[in-house]
């Protein structure tokens, strides 16, 4: 903000003010858009500051957002005094009830969860409750494979013997390699 008043000239008044007169004097039916303000205010004041055009952007928006300036199909004008407030987007919010006057309510409660009292009595500790079918949960635990069945042998046999198929996927089979030549 301070950089905006040391680059204007002295006898320049306020944006918001030369923004409101503009759109008074072209005052068009449907509103004025920015650039017809600017060239309005250009034609008015002569020299102007090096970013006149960002001033003036940024003081239209502001004048928008307070409510000064209504912006409709991309033309700025003045609100009309009898139309009804413009209500937001989506649900608007409950009425508050004020409260009766003598009641209290304390102080409000901190944020978080409330700390651990140093007094209090130790909580007794969980008993297991069973599930009554006398199994364990979950998965069963892998049983190691018995050694020296029928075949005599002290080594575990692994599962592609046993089955006739190894296990997992097979190797990717490479073509066989043809030699070209090159004649000259």
């Amino acid at each position: 903000m301070a950089a905006e008043e040391v680059n204007k000239p002295k006898s320049l008044p306020p944006y918001p003010e030369i923004i409101l007169k503009a759109i008074e004097e072209l005052n068009e039916k449907n509103g004025s858009n920015k650039s017809s303000i600017s060239k309005h205010i250009e034609s008015t004041y002569g020299d102007l500051p090096a970013g006149h055009s960002t001033l003036l952007t940024h003081h239209l928006n502001k004048l928008k957002d307070s409510g000064d300036l209504v912006f409709l199909k991309n033309n700025y004008m003045k609100p009309d005094p009898n139309a009804p407030p413009k209500r937001g987007r989506g649900r608007p919010p409950k009425p508050k009830v004020p409260l009766p006057l003598g009641i209290d309510l304390g102080p409000a409660r901190p944020r978080g969860r409330p700390p651990k009292d140093p007094n209090a009595p130790p909580k007794p500790p969980k008993v297991k409750v069973s599930t009554g079918s006398g199994k364990p949960r979950g998965r069963p635990r892998k049983m190691a494979r018995p050694s020296g069945g029928l075949g005599g042998s002290t080594a575990t046999t692994p599962a592609s013997t046993a089955t006739g198929k190894p296990r997992g996927r097979p190797p990717k089979v490479k073509a066989p390699m043809t030699e070209v030549s090159v004649q000259q």
